[in-house]
């Protein structure tokens, strides 16, 4: 039986107190799910080393970098991640990066795998925002082009929020094409361009929201042959998310996931999942919800 490689480090779970508004407790419960279901006789797992900074500066300006990992953020910045950046903040971020790296390298070489953290969207070059210290995908799909392990990248986000720190380090780069669906009157206020957007209006249910999907899939490869993938697979428009502002059920989440995997690898194009957003001050409801992810995955290995 073929094997799903998963990417998890401890450390993913930086051990905020319960009932802060970023639910870090779900990477641990995700985890203990996994090993608790049908994927642990099927999944190979993999822990990543923590990212050095040469690595992270190919997509965020280097004194920024030096300021995460010094713990020394300035107190604005911190607002505007939404809690401190400490040893435990910083390290969970420079492993989120690598485990990311670690997930695209894996799909490059067995066609799928999945991180258990990542997704961190908000991230810009010159700053961390909206519960993103460092953007792992745009680290990830810096790093692979300049080491010549590939040629082009596809970012797919279908996290509720737009990924606008992902669009904003990618513009201009010809090589990355980033897509974003999410729901458009939600965070962030300001927008930024990425080569596709698909702004959703509020309440959207699981087949309108399939359907659009399915008009979007065959657009991201218009004129563009990705030799990689990345998957935002955040779970936040779920219709019982407490950030989100769409519909969808946990079938929804499901039909979702299965007809993005199902359409890359149909083409014979490596995935690479990352986890992305999601919250509830229920950690075990919203880490079930990101297990739907990894569950649809083995079905494509």
């Amino acid at each position: 039986m073929s094997q799903l490689p998963i990417i998890h480090a401890p450390a993913y779970d930086a051990g905020f107190a319960p009932g802060h508004r970023f639910p870090m407790g779900k990477y641990t419960r995700l985890m203990e799910l996994i090993l608790q279901s049908g994927l642990a006789s099927i999944m190979e797992l993999h822990a990543p080393a923590p990212a050095s900074a040469e690595w992270l500066t190919l997509a965020h300006a280097r004194a920024y970098v030096d300021q995460v990992l010094a713990c020394d953020v300035p107190a604005l910045v911190e607002r505007e991640i939404g809690f401190p950046v400490d040893q435990r903040v910083s390290m969970r971020a420079r492993l989120a990066a690598a485990g990311t790296v670690m997930a695209a390298r894996l799909a490059l070489s067995g066609g799928i795998a999945c991180n258990t953290a990542g997704g961190s969207h908000h991230a810009r070059r010159a700053q961390g925002a909206g519960f993103c210290t460092f953007n792992d995908v745009a680290v990830a799909a810096h790093l692979l082009l300049a080491d010549g392990e590939v040629d082009r990248v596809l970012v797919i986000d279908l996290d509720v929020h737009q990924g606008d720190g992902t669009a904003e380090i990618c513009a201009g780069t010809k090589a990355i094409r980033t897509v974003s669906m999410h729901a458009e009157k939600n965070y962030p206020v300001r927008k930024q361009a990425s080569s596709i957007d698909v702004g959703l209006p509020d309440g959207v249910r699981d087949d309108a929201y399939l359907e659009t999907l399915d008009w979007l899939l065959p657009r991201t490869l218009e004129g563009f042959s990705p030799d990689l993938v990345f998957y935002n697979a955040g779970v936040d428009p779920h219709g019982e998310d407490r950030l989100g502002r769409l519909s969808l059920t946990d079938r929804g989440l499901k039909d979702r996931d299965r007809r993005v995997f199902s359409f890359f690898r149909d083409r014979g194009i490596p995935i690479a999942s990352v986890l992305g957003g999601g919250y509830s001050h229920d950690i075990d409801a919203v880490a079930r919800r990101h297990l739907i992810t990894f569950e649809a995955a083995s079905e494509f290995v």
